[in-house]
């Protein structure tokens, strides 16, 4: 275990996430959901000192969701590190983040350490237990502040699927009332929900797996999902409610 931690830390330099600057798109502003001035809640956009791309989501409840691409390729996603953390004057962090990486890594635990400046930056370290960490970078994204659209988010992306188990090329069709449906390579077809989140630009998503092929067959999971709308772009995650592993998905539309 601690050669993969080191492992780990060594490729990912615990290093992150997917772009998400500018994906606020369409929305009208939305004053009543602004950020708190004593929370780091938001959303980040950054980078690490291993040539990945960082995006932080901090909701308001502390959860968090950091996603990071594969080393200098934003646009292919490599895994997402959540967990529950807490702002404290000027201070964000997490004690029981897991890191579900779908380049065949695994899952392991891992925590956050950084300062905020609220509604202007985030940044820190991350370390896993065993292993050296590494620091990162990020501005906060005016985007988190607009309205998510459901309207804006229907449509049909092409893209990746991936846990623990490996990546998958998938297609997801959303309608514009946030239900969606889903086919992964191999054949494994699942079925969901997206609804806006009452703070922040950030969908609550449900996603329900069918039988085999799928690595999680008749299991419904919950996480977030985020529409980069300049870039047609959709992320989302949804870990298992064990914490052991993760459905995570980055996809496209025309």
């Amino acid at each position: 275990m601690k050669a993969m931690q080191q492992h780990l830390a060594s490729i990912l330099g615990i290093a992150f996430v997917l772009t998400v600057c500018g994906c606020g798109g369409e929305s009208d502003s939305n004053p009543a959901a602004a950020t708190p001035s004593s929370s780091a809640e938001g959303l980040y956009s950054g980078s690490t000192n291993t040539n990945r791309t960082l995006a932080a989501v901090v909701l308001d409840d502390g959860t968090h969701y950091f996603f990071y691409s594969v080393p200098a390729n934003p646009n292919l996603i490599a895994g997402v590190l959540q967990g529950n953390g807490t702002s404290n004057n000027g201070s964000f962090t997490s004690a029981d983040a897991r890191d579900f990486n779908i380049e065949g890594l695994g899952v392991l635990s891992a925590t956050i350490a950084a300062s905020y400046a609220a509604r202007q930056s985030l940044s820190g370290s991350i370390t896993y237990p065993g292993a050296s960490g590494a620091t990162f970078t990020s501005t906060f994204d005016p985007a988190y502040d607009t309205t998510p659209s459901l309207a804006s988010l229907a449509g049909t992306y092409t893209g990746q699927a991936g846990s623990s188990g490996g990546v998958r090329s998938a297609t997801v069709t959303v309608a514009s009332n946030g239900v969606f449906t889903g086919v992964e390579a191999d054949g494994c077809t699942f079925t969901g929900t997206a609804s806006p989140r009452v703070r922040g630009n950030i969908f609550d998503q449900s996603v329900t797996f069918g039988g085999a092929p799928c690595e999680f067959a008749g299991s419904t999971l919950v996480g977030i999902a985020y529409l980069d709308v300049p870039n047609r772009r959709l992320y989302g995650a949804a870990p298992a409610s064990n914490r052991t592993n993760a459905v995570i998905f980055s996809g496209t539309k025309p």
